[in-house]
């Protein structure tokens, strides 16, 4: 991969100028007929090498944000408003590119170059009537290397991401190879085109616990060798702790805590991040018992004001429900959003994340909030 070379800073008081190889600002999802809003307001910056995570319950919207970023959004479903900014390169002229309303051709030249991405079951992505090899090298191809250069390449790319007998790999077909495998294929196409992000949604969700440590333990390294940013999608918070360096949590299409993710796990600053922990149970090897989070998301769109969170919240009280909740600073950091601080969206993180221990409301103080 060629060198980065400096690019226009993200200026933070009291902070060193930032680059950023992502940038998403107030992002607005809709989906279906009635233009339901599912994704509001979320932001977030994305570094090169930095490893950045979207962790949340199916429906949080973390998906759709990422097939934002992609420009992979499933029938029906449209970015309403925001902006997604992918940093520039030497190899683009180190301009900056708004990929909000490219075109189809336009998102042709970005995915696979500037943009990388990885997949849960990486069998359904590939041609099981042709070699691994073929299908990595026609993108090669189509790059301008010829049929030796490209075989060669592929041969490199699948020996760079841990594959053993790169050569027999690059001449098998998807069905003689085992899903860890497969997940690695497909890692080595979203790298050839030597992309500046690679996102990866629920990469290591079907592999069993060892593969998906070593698939992590790939994801480390090509960041690092690289200067690979990385934008990990996963429901799995025990996952997002162990790879990136700042996680985002949603609910209910919105970011309801973000900060570094060492922070974040040792003393979450909201209820719904805890619980996720809980579930996670980090640590946790001699547990018997499964937890759950009780009650069920809120559908897309649903009215009302307060926390959204608040019916299933073992510490809500009147005010949560009485006010819409911003996403603001947690007592104590120095910022906010994007800039390596911490965030939150509930009106109690001060007191709930006092030495990373939480007390429980009374139940005179507590609202039952119907769900």
């Amino acid at each position: 991969m060629s060198p980065t070379p400096p690019e226009p800073a993200l200026a933070v008081p009291g902070r060193p100028a930032r680059t950023a190889a992502l940038r998403v600002e107030g992002l607005h999802v809709t989906v279906g007929h009635g233009r339901t809003e599912a994704v509001r307001d979320v932001s977030f910056d994305v570094l090169p090498g930095e490893a950045v995570g979207l962790v949340g319950e199916s429906g949080s919207g973390k998906t759709l944000t990422c097939r934002s970023v992609l420009g992979l959004p499933s029938p029906g479903v449209a970015v309403s408003a925001g902006r997604i900014v992918l940093g520039g390169t030497a190899d683009d002229g180190g301009d900056d590119a708004d990929l909000v309303g490219l075109t189809d051709r336009q998102w042709q030249q970005v995915r696979g170059t500037r943009i990388g991405a990885v997949f849960q079951d990486p069998g359904s992505y590939l041609n099981p009537t042709l070699t691994v090899g073929r299908q990595l090298g026609e993108p090669l191809r189509r790059r301008g290397l010829t049929r030796a250069e490209a075989r060669r390449r592929a041969v490199e790319l699948f020996e760079a991401v841990g594959l053993h007998d790169p050569e027999r790999v690059h001449d098998s077909y998807p069905h003689e190879l085992s899903g860890g495998m497969l997940q690695r294929v497909l890692i080595a196409v979203a790298i050839s085109g030597d992309p500046r992000l690679l996102v990866a949604d629920e990469a290591t969700t079907a592999l069993d616990t060892v593969v998906q440590a070593e698939v992590l333990d790939l994801l480390d390294v090509l960041r690092d060798r690289h200067g690979l940013a990385l934008l990990l999608v996963s429901h799995d918070l025990a996952v997002v702790a162990e790879v990136c360096d700042r996680v985002l949590v949603l609910y209910a299409g919105e970011v309801v805590e973000e900060g570094p993710t060492a922070e974040v796990v040792a003393a979450p600053a909201h209820p719904y991040t805890e619980a996720l922990l809980r579930v996670a149970a980090l640590g946790r090897r001699d547990r018997r018992e499964l937890a759950v989070i009780p009650g069920r998301p809120p559908e897309p769109g649903a009215a009302g004001a307060g926390c959204r969170f608040a019916p299933r919240c073992e510490y809500a009280t009147a005010a949560c429900v009485e006010q819409d909740v911003p996403l603001t600073p947690v007592p104590g950091t120095e910022q906010d959003s994007g800039t390596g601080g911490r965030a939150a969206r509930c009106l109690r993180s001060a007191e709930l994340t006092l030495s990373g221990v939480r007390e429980r409301t009374d139940a005179t103080e507590r609202t039952e909030v119907p769900v």
